[in-house]
């Protein structure tokens, strides 16, 4: 039984050339739709945009692989005890961010959006135990693709609003907001985009926005 990279090399050997122009799976040069799916690759740390195929041969979530295939699973995580106290442990300074573990590194990584795009910031480890121990369900997560997004209330305290997303969604999320940021706060645009896009991802879990 052929392996996935063996299966990838017989592809990329084979394929056309020249390539006519429009978007293109990054592994095996087939043309792909404007909504395709994506591969992440756990050492780059990057998002490839792939076709059915291609995809298809990084699904097995048990397979020891650089590149994992990005599920589609939304999940509302409406109990999630993560109030103001706990995120300012986390040291995040916005209310807004994705968390994800990523495999090759071994630990957790949170990331906010801003004019420059997505920025790391270092989760102090007993803080995000805390967090964990708190809400056994983020066990759930699959390592490198799939984040928990969260929102923290504007004003106030209160619980947050968080999700369990695809990956690519997340970066999707980012890119918009740093082509819609105007100012310090990103602006009445960007915020009414993050308002949607929260309740298009409640949609897409079954609830409502």
């Amino acid at each position: 039984m052929s392996d996935p990279y063996s299966v990838l090399a017989r592809i990329t050997t084979t394929r056309p050339d020249p390539r006519p122009a429009g978007e293109r799976c990054e592994m095996c040069a087939e043309p792909i739709l404007d909504r395709h799916q994506h591969v992440v690759d756990t050492t780059a740390r990057s998002l490839m945009c792939v076709c059915r195929g291609c995809y298809l041969l990084f699904t097995d979530p048990g397979a020891e692989l650089r590149y994992r295939a990005v599920p589609d699973r939304y999940l509302a995580l409406p109990g999630l005890a993560l109030g103001r106290g706990r995120w300012e442990e986390l040291e995040i300074p916005v209310g807004l961010a994705f968390l994800f573990r990523n495999s090759t590194l071994g630990r957790m990584l949170a990331f906010y959006p801003g004019p420059a795009g997505a920025t790391e910031s270092e989760l102090p480890l007993e803080a995000w135990g805390a967090v964990c121990a708190d809400n056994p369900v983020l066990g759930v997560l699959a390592d490198d693709v799939e984040a928990l997004l969260v929102r923290m209330p504007e004003h106030g305290s209160g619980d947050a609003t968080c999700f369990l997303v695809p990956i690519d969604a997340c970066y999707e999320l980012v890119g918009q907001l740093r082509l819609l940021w105007r100012g310090f706060d990103g602006g009445q645009e960007a915020r009414r985009f993050v308002d949607d896009f929260f309740a298009d991802v409640a949609t897409r879990c079954g609830g409502a926005p």
